[in-house]
């Protein structure tokens, strides 16, 4: 038996896949961070922002006066009754205001230099000068004036001597037209032995000399009336001269001011040198500036405002007890007299604050007790204001 044998196929060699090559991952360098540290920083920031924000922003404790938003009132507990606690600053009832005058004529909106003043924290009596303004300047105006008004007389008689002159020709000029006339007639007279042509050159003679001295009476009434209207018209000139000069001999009279009334001097502020400070002598002031107060200290009262919220345990003759700021030891009793109707607005950051101002008269009178002192009063809120009146009276 014959076997024919095939060889066997050989096996195809297989293709091996080339393993993938490992992915290096680049180690942060020394220079670049990790990204949540930025908005870790970024927090940080903003929290150092606002603390130093709530830092630096003033308290409402710290905003004296009634300008500021009132703090609501402190209401602590005493055995039978409630004490409310207010703040503001103490002012006077009656007062006066000294203003830099305000002068007539021309020149009344020129600065006055103030060369004399009141020292402030003074008392005056009525009637005592408590401040002078620099005259010179004024005195030389009037010197100026008082040379005007005399030129202008001067130029009124020599108008009426011009007017005197120009009369007398003017009536010269009128005889001699009242004999041009005349004689005219005269020569018209005799005309029965003049020929027809010369009787009528004659009466034509006679109407011209006629509409001649007519036309000078005219003119004589017309330049009476024309000399008086330019002699008026001196005489208002020279009138209003007077006039201002008479003003200013009255403003002179007030530069020096009297104290309206028995009372205290406080000097009031202005800008000088981009800085507000006390008016003193020296300073240079306008026409109507308010400059001064004198008030009367017997009238002293406490301004204070109450957050509307507490405006309603508030009634006209409560009793407070009033305190100074910068004198701790003095205590003074009171009682409000008044209460405002409206609830007013505070300015930028209490702009949407309303409160209701509070007047507290201050009864008895001390030499620590001036105007524009930040002051507290402890008011009693609970009882009645008849009982208060009379615990206040002693009955």
């Amino acid at each position: 038996m014959s076997s024919s044998s095939q060889p066997a196929p050989a096996p195809r060699p297989q293709r091996q896949e080339p393993s993938p090559a490992p992915r290096l991952v680049p180690e942060p360098g020394p220079g670049r961070a990790p990204r949540w540290r930025y908005p870790l920083a970024a927090a940080i920031l903003l929290v150092a922002a606002l603390g130093l924000y709530l830092l630096l922003k003033p308290s409402q404790a710290d905003k004296g006066g009634t300008g500021a938003a009132a703090q609501p009132a402190q209401v602590t507990a005493a055995p039978g009754e409630k004490i409310a606690r207010i703040s503001g600053q103490t002012s006077a009832r009656n007062f006066a205001i000294i203003m830099v005058p305000v002068f007539r004529g021309p020149d009344s909106g020129k600065d006055l230099t103030l060369m004399k003043v009141a020292k402030a924290g003074a008392f005056v009596k009525k009637g005592d000068v408590v401040a002078g303004f620099d005259p010179q300047a004024l005195k030389d105006h009037i010197d100026d004036l008082t040379d005007t008004v005399q030129q202008s007389e001067n130029d009124i008689d020599k108008k009426k001597a011009e007017q005197e002159v120009d009369w007398e020709a003017l009536q010269q000029n009128l005889r001699v037209a009242k004999a041009d006339l005349d004689k005219a007639r005269l020569d018209e007279s005799a005309a029965e032995v003049k020929t027809p042509i010369e009787r009528e050159l004659l009466k034509l003679d006679v109407d011209e000399a006629a509409a001649a001295y007519a036309q000078l009476q005219k003119d004589v009434a017309n330049k009476r009336a024309s000399d008086r209207a330019e002699l008026r018209i001196l005489e208002l000139t020279a009138g209003r001269h007077k006039l201002h000069r008479g003003n200013h001999q009255h403003d002179l009279e007030r530069f020096l001011m009297r104290a309206p009334m028995d009372g205290l001097v406080v000097m009031m502020q202005a800008w000088r040198g981009g800085e507000m400070r006390q008016i003193q002598e020296g300073d240079d002031v306008y026409p109507g500036q308010q400059f001064m107060k004198i008030v009367d200290v017997s009238s002293m009262q406490l301004e204070a405002s109450v957050s509307q919220a507490d405006s309603s345990q508030f009634r006209i003759g409560q009793t407070a007890e009033i305190g100074l700021d910068a004198f701790p030891d003095a205590h003074f009793r009171g009682r409000i007299y008044s209460i405002g109707a409206l609830a007013v607005k505070g300015m930028w950051d209490t702009y949407y604050i309303r409160n209701v101002p509070v007047r507290i008269a201050i009864e008895g009178r001390d030499a620590r007790l001036i105007p524009d002192l930040s002051a507290w009063a402890h008011v009693a809120v609970d009882r009645p204001v008849a009982a208060q009146t009379a615990a206040a009276f002693g009955r």
